[in-house]
């Protein structure tokens, strides 16, 4: 009796450890720098997404992702409690909205069903924060590099289908091909300021409608 009442309170003991380690990160701004590794991909390619980046923002269960590059801009607005997705993209002067709910979401990203993920023991100090490595190899023979802060888990991840396995804050991921092209997404800023809720104001005006 008294051993599975020490047994009871090490579990314990060992969960409030563990849940004190973690912190859920509800307000947050992300900028990355993309960068193209030119050696293995087109010049045009390469040329689009120079000086890119990408911003993630969240706030509760809205999340924001901005990618900007020389060629085009796309804004993808995810809501976890409506499941809702809405994404903006321009090109030069034309502009296109598209809408889309949780199911069709699922649909746009089948090639993440059943990647398998490896947590290592490699570390990493990305902008200050200790990171650990995971290996993501997917089904269509792409592999990611992911640099992630354990201490700081997001409150909502779903908008990025291929980090749900994750077990904290990316802060950095290594994507490759199966034909060879290496993109690098890596974190030169977080800000756990409030994000205003403004930042979550879809526009319409001006944008044509594409339908999947």
């Amino acid at each position: 009796m008294i051993m599975k009442y020490l047994l009871q309170l090490v579990l314990v003991l060992a969960v409030n450890t563990l849940l004190a380690q973690q912190r859920v990160v509800a307000e947050c701004t992300i900028t990355y720098a993309i960068a193209v590794d030119s050696s293995s991909a087109d010049s045009s390619f390469a040329e689009n997404l120079k000086s890119a980046t990408k911003t993630v923002q969240i706030k509760g269960s809205n999340c924001r992702v901005d990618i900007l590059s020389k060629a085009f801009s796309q804004s993808i607005f995810y809501d976890k409690v409506g499941g809702g997705i809405t994404i903006l993209r321009e090109f030069g002067n034309n502009k296109f909205i598209t809408k889309l709910d949780s199911a069709m979401w699922r649909k746009e990203n089948l090639e993440f069903d059943s990647l398998t993920t490896i947590i290592t023991q490699e570390t990493k100090k990305i902008i200050g924060y200790d990171c650990k490595k995971a290996e993501l190899q997917l089904k269509n023979g792409k592999t990611y590099q992911v640099y992630f802060v354990p201490t700081l888990i997001p409150s909502v991840r779903e908008f990025e289908v291929e980090f749900k396995s994750i077990p904290g804050l990316v802060l950095a991921y290594f994507v490759q091909s199966k034909d060879g092209k290496k993109i690098n997404y890596i974190a030169t800023k977080l800000n756990l300021s409030p994000v205003p809720a403004s930042k979550f104001d879809i526009p319409s005006l001006g944008y044509r409608l594409l339908e999947k």
